[in-house]
């Protein structure tokens, strides 16, 4: 199919097993998003590092889970 335009990316993609998928990248992409969304950043900050690692990324999920796509 040929078409004059790209398709819009509708959701960031995140692979966890890469770079972007470390910890504080997850963190610093969150703090952003909550700057963009109008979130409280220290609410999220504060459940998402109140735990491990998968904490960490079901936190992120809910409540960026409308923006973002995560692979394993």
């Amino acid at each position: 199919m040929i078409t004059n335009k790209r398709p819009k990316k509708t959701k960031i993609e995140i692979d966890l097993m890469g770079p972007e998928g470390n910890a504080f990248a997850l963190l610093g992409l969150a703090k952003d998003l909550c700057h963009k969304t109008g979130i409280e950043w220290g609410k999220v900050q504060a459940e998402m590092t109140s735990g491990d690692y998968e904490n960490l990324i079901q936190v992120m999920d809910r409540y960026f889970g409308d923006l973002i796509v995560m692979y394993r």
